[in-house]
């Protein structure tokens, strides 16, 4: 069902922010850093690397499944229904059908989004014009990939993208995976 994505069989970049202590937490969430994705979504991702490729562009993902308990544990440092799914409906992170990512230029440096990954302000939002023209651009560019490949957005957040159904897809844990991540 889920399926392990790295840099060598997926061409791209993996930095996971809960696996470390640049976060809004201040503190690791996963006690291994590792990225996984459904099956379906993978798939997705796939279509997105390839279509990032043709212009020279590449992606770096900071989130993908997100088991069920690291859920819990951001809801209770941040328990905001704006920015964070509440654990009791589930995210469709814990569904491994949502990827946090950004567009990286061909030297492998993240492309300029007006603000960093999980800046918990409207200047977040897709469409704010008060970030940089460029900014608005590169924003642009990571929702058309992301589109075209079959990807629904979140408005409050230019990075993250999820499966249009999502929520036909079951909450998991970490024990379905072959070596947790909590």
């Amino acid at each position: 069902m889920l399926v392990e994505i790295t840099p060598s069989t997926h061409s791209v970049a993996i930095d996971l922010a809960y696996a470390g202590d640049d976060n809004f937490t201040g503190r690791p969430v996963y006690g291994r850093a590792a990225c996984y994705l459904h099956a379906d979504a993978e798939r997705l991702l796939r279509r997105a690397v390839d279509l990032a490729a043709v212009q020279g562009l590449g992606i770096r993902i900071f989130d993908a499944f997100r088991p069920a308990e690291a859920q819990w544990v951001l809801w209770n440092h941040t328990p905001e229904p704006g920015f964070l799914a509440d654990p009791r409906r589930g995210s469709p992170h814990s569904r491994g059908v949502a990827v946090d990512l950004t567009l990286t230029d061909g030297s492998g440096h993240d492309l300029e989004m007006g603000t960093v990954f999980d800046a918990l302000t409207p200047l977040a939002h897709h469409g704010n014009t008060d970030v940089s023209a460029l900014a608005q651009r590169n924003r642009a560019l990571l929702l058309g990939i992301m589109s075209t490949a079959g990807w629904d957005f979140y408005s409050r957040e230019w990075w993250h993208y999820q499966m249009f159904d999502s929520r036909r897809y079951p909450l998991l844990g970490d024990s379905v995976l072959p070596r947790g991540m909590m």
